[in-house]
């Protein structure tokens, strides 16, 4: 029996009526349910700007873009896309209306939560391939980093930099020691400092240092969400069958035989913003249309 239930029982039984008592209830329930979700809390949250440099569905380049939100506690790190950790730090409802382009970038970026460090020992991702939501969780193995003589200063730092192979793709990064911190964004990580850039020799994917903060945030994992758990070797797969096809970037929802049916067992909001009407399933926004997949992992 867990402890949200025990408080709603006790505040029954005693038939508690005066208002103090009622906050003092209120206070204790949240208290509960932030202790049953909160696995670590952050002393650094540090905020990324990520890059995809790819191609529209009619072959033009383009640049997607968006920020990566770290959360660095003395256990787990958590890498996420910024919205969302301002959705747990400000209680906002990024899924409205209003934040339709914070949204829609996202969906372009194929940017999946990375929990290092969680359970003990391993990483777990979480991430979406409309309209399901997938979890792997594998034991957590060490990069292997070559460390360089070349310093460069990011964003007021000195850096050392280091390179590493990761998924089949080339990395170089950036990595400031003194930052007490072996995190990075993403998967990236294991350095003596803080990552604060790193890109891959092709260029196409790219971090970049925006900010840390020294601050104390509750470091979220959902143990209730439905999420489809598969190996990490199948998500990367998956990935590369669905979004890869030449059919994606022009119809994104390609592989969905049946929409009605979809629409009728999901949870789905429609919308308006001038003249682009939209659509969230399962509160991951569907596009009409969407750009040629540059996968982080190749293998």
């Amino acid at each position: 029996m867990n402890k949200y239930f025990l408080i709603v029982c006790l505040a029954i039984c005693l038939d508690i009526h005066a208002q103090d008592d009622y906050d003092s209830m209120i206070a204790a329930m949240e208290a509960a349910k932030l202790q049953q979700d909160s696995i670590d809390m952050s002393r650094l949250v540090v905020v990324y700007g990520y890059e995809c440099r790819t191609q529209d569905a009619d072959g033009q380049a383009v640049v997607d873009r968006m920020k990566v939100a770290v959360q660095i506690g003395n256990h787990v790190t958590r890498s996420y896309p910024y919205r969302k950790f301002r959705e747990d730090a400000d209680a906002i409802d990024y899924l409205s209306p209003n934040n339709y382009p914070v949204l829609k970038a996202e969906s372009y970026c194929f940017m999946p939560e990375v929990w290092t460090g969680y359970p003990e020992g391993k990483q777990t991702v979480r991430d979406h391939i409309m309209p399901n939501h997938y979890e792997t969780c594998q034991a957590l193995q060490p990069i292997r980093w070559t460390l360089k003589e070349d310093t460069v200063t990011v964003g007021g730092y000195l850096c050392q930099t280091a390179t590493c192979e990761l998924y089949g793709r080339k990395w170089l990064a950036c990595y400031a020691d003194d930052i007490p911190t072996t995190a990075g964004p993403w998967k990236l990580g294991g350095l003596p400092g803080l990552i604060v850039a790193a890109q891959t020799a092709d260029g196409i994917h790219r971090f970049r240092l925006v900010s840390v903060q020294r601050i104390a945030t509750p470091i979220y994992y959902e143990h209730n969400a439905i999420t489809i758990k598969l190996s990490e070797e199948k998500l990367i797969k998956r990935r590369q069958k669905i979004f890869g096809n030449k059919h994606y970037p022009k119809c994104p929802t390609y592989y969905i035989p049946d929409r009605q049916s979809l629409n009728n067992s999901a949870d789905v909001t429609f919308g308006q913003v001038g003249d682009d009407s939209f659509c969230i399933i399962n509160g991951v926004l569907e596009n009409h249309d969407a750009h040629v997949y540059q996968p982080l992992e190749i293998k």
